[in-house]
């Protein structure tokens, strides 16, 4: 059931002047005339407690070094919110702070992997995925979701093969982006079979973890079993569900105290500092921010609904599974024939700002990503252009 309305929380009615004037990448990187339904920051007003808690920090002022990586309870709650939310019990002593998941990536593709070896990555997926492995000269192992008529699922069969003797390191996105796919039990336990043959370091992204909607559940891939903990790095943050993510600050979870040695063998300045504003923000959103997220997850949900409903009505040859988890919607276009792209051609012709498929990797070409979590009136509007770019697709 979906939480009561709360007056001081009008998702609808967001401010669109407001949302120009603010600092961000998402309405600051296009032109005025453009709607940007791209990168993965929500239109959302910070919870109140998080407002709250920033305002005082800057009030007393408390704008010093932060009190990391000791006394902060970050690693407590942490435990705690991972206990009820999901049936994880994790060991705060091999939580480490960090500034965020892709740094995550980074020191473990450094820490547990040597140059040339290979990564696996599932296809499509969040270009740092494919840009991490590159830059650190690590060999690209993909392994493509196979996509059929139900949306995504893992192909067991390629990752066996793809995984080969020099393969170190497994990359998993679990909940899915951009395919919102939230991994069922069954299919993690695919995963960690052939993890175990292959025996693979697995560094799993869970930064959207609180975005499920009811029908899935979460599951942890390091929580299915202790062989599955024992090789496994989880990352994640309050960043993306409590849209915080300028504040930098994020987790990684260690399954051993061998992983958490190793990925600590980079020392802590070369992995970058954290805020205080960051650790104090992060607090007040797994302390107190639950009533907030109940009300968002909610307004996604309708949102979620609200854009199937209208690819299924007003953009024929779109096809479009609704997502399980995240706020982003996944729009396949190959059938229309769009040049140069689908992202290319909203831009110039309906003028809205969309993620480009092509980014997520060689099986996100002729896709869309169109992030959700904004005002129902923003949404419509950015899907009623790109309709109408489609009814007319003359310049």
């Amino acid at each position: 059931m979906s939480p009561p309305p709360d007056p001081t929380l009008d998702l609808d009615g967001l401010d669109r002047a407001a949302l120009r004037r603010s600092r961000g990448e998402k309405w600051t990187t296009y032109p005025e005339d453009v709607l940007p339904v791209w990168v993965a920051d929500m239109d959302y007003p910070v919870a109140d407690p998080i407002r709250r808690t920033l305002q005082a920090a800057v009030d007393r002022p408390d704008l010093g070094y932060p009190i990391h990586p000791a006394p902060t309870d970050i690693p407590e709650l942490l435990a705690t919110r991972m206990q009820e939310c999901f049936g994880w019990r994790i060991e705060p002593r091999r939580v480490e702070l960090i500034t965020d998941v892709v740094q995550g990536m980074y020191v473990a593709l450094q820490q547990f992997c040597r140059e040339g070896e290979g990564v696996v990555v599932q296809t499509p997926i969040y270009p740092p995925f494919l840009s991490s492995v590159r830059t650190m000269k690590r060999r690209l192992v993909e392994n493509p979701l196979a996509l059929g008529g139900e949306g995504y699922s893992v192909d067991l069969e390629g990752l066996r093969a793809a995984a080969d003797a020099d393969t170190r390191m497994l990359l998993l996105c679990n909940p899915h982006n951009p395919s919102g796919r939230a991994f069922r039990r069954d299919e993690l336990e695919g995963i960690l079979a052939v993890a175990e043959e292959r025996d693979l370091v697995v560094v799993s992204d869970e930064i959207h973890a609180d975005l499920v909607f009811p029908g899935r559940r979460h599951v942890p891939f390091a929580s299915l079993c202790p062989e599955a903990e024992a090789r496994t790095v989880t990352l994640t943050s309050a960043s993306k569900a409590f849209n915080i993510a300028g504040l930098r600050c994020a987790v990684a979870i260690f399954g051993s105290d061998a992983l958490r040695q190793g990925f600590l063998g980079v020392p802590r300045h070369l992995r970058g500092g954290l805020g205080i504003l960051g650790i104090e923000a992060t607090r007040a959103a797994w302390r107190e921010g639950g009533a907030w997220l109940e009300r968002v997850l909610a307004h996604l949900e309708a949102n979620r609904d609200f854009l199937a409903d209208f690819v299924a009505r007003e953009l024929p040859g779109v096809v479009h599974h609704p997502p399980e988890a995240t706020y982003l919607a996944w729009l396949d276009c190959r059938s229309l024939g769009l040049e140069p792209s689908p992202y290319r051609f909203f831009l110039d012709r309906a003028r809205v700002a969309t993620s480009d498929g092509a980014a997520f990797g060689e099986p996100g070409r002729g896709f869309a990503r169109i992030n959700f979590a904004t005002a129902r009136p923003i949404l419509a509007e950015a899907l009623e252009r790109i309709a109408k770019s489609l009814r007319d697709p003359r310049p």
